[in-house]
Parts: structure tokens; sequence; C-alpha cells
């Protein structure tokens, strides 16, 4: 049985033919630059260990395997903001979940962290773009995400960059 792939439509057409790997490449502004993490490695690693403490004190840093399986990921793209100012060291990172539901493409940003020493400086506006930018492109119909009201200058970022508060309830089940 063949693997549906949400950048497929019907008879595995792409999505959006027009977006090429060239488009799906890097983005770069200010000095900081996104990418696609394609490999997992000593750096990307360690770039882990250092942010996700940053995103949230209760959650685990992913072991390496488990950082593998998610770059891995068909339906998921780690997206990660290097500063060209300081040899390219990883500042900044989140993850992009484009997936198909019966009523079309969606897309979640998960997890955007940016390390605290370069913040205010865009990282988080470069990431978020680069990852509004490729879920259209792979035909999302709208692209959400959530943030902690105590996340102020998150809040007012996504809101200057066009998302808009929806008044919904979310529910979450811990078993």
């Amino acid at each position: 049985m063949r693997r549906w792939s949400p950048f497929q439509g019907a008879g595995g057409a792409p999505l959006n033919a027009a977006v090429s790997q060239t488009a799906m490449g890097s983005t770069s502004t200010a000095g900081i630059e996104v990418a696609t993490a394609n490999r997992v490695d000593d750096e990307l690693v360690a770039a882990f260990n250092r942010l996700v403490p940053q995103l949230s004190r209760s959650a685990a840093v992913p072991t390496p395997d488990l950082i593998r399986e998610i770059v891995d990921a068909q339906a998921s793209t780690v997206l990660v903001a290097r500063d060209r100012r300081d040899a390219g060291r990883i500042v900044g990172m989140l993850t992009l979940v484009v997936f198909r539901i019966p009523t079309g493409v969606r897309a979640w940003i998960e997890d955007v962290v940016v390390d605290e020493a370069v913040r205010g400086r865009g990282v988080g506006a470069a990431l978020s773009q680069e990852a509004v930018r490729r879920a259209v492109g792979l035909g999302a119909r709208t692209v959400e995400l959530t943030s902690r009201p105590s996340r102020e200058a998150a809040n007012r970022l996504y809101q200057r960059l066009g998302f808009v508060r929806r008044d919904s309830n979310v529910y979450r089940y811990t078993p």
C-alpha cells in the first residue's frame, strides 16, 4: 500500500507544482539564515540541548534518535535559524507540521524557540515567516500555532506577522 504524503494531491501529483526544491531551500534576513535541518549531527543535537530547556522547563530534551525521528518524519520539517554574524551558530528553531484532513491541507507551527541571547533580533520572525511561506507553498489553507499568554513578545510578533487570535477552546488529554 502506498503511503500518502501531505505534499501530494490526488493521484500522487504535487500539491503545488510551482514550489520548486530551490524555493524550499533557505532564506536569509539581517544576518539570520533559515534552513531545513536535513540531517542530525553533533551541532543539531547540541542546539536541541541548548534550546529545548529555554522553551520548556518540564520537557525532556529529545535523544539523538528522537531528533532523527523528528527530522526524518514525512509530515514535519525542522527549521533552524543560523546567525551568520556568529559563525553560523544555530540560534533558533521550530517544527512545521503539514498534513491533510478531509477539509484540506493544514499546517501547525510548533515548538518555536529562539536563544535568549539573541531574542529581539528578528530570529523568531524569520523562522515563522519561512514556515508560513513553506506551508502556503504546500497548499495549506491555514497555519495554526499556540503561544502561552505569558510570552508577550512572541504573541505581539505573531500578531504583527498576520496571525489572528482565535476564539476557540483548546483541549488536552494527558494519559
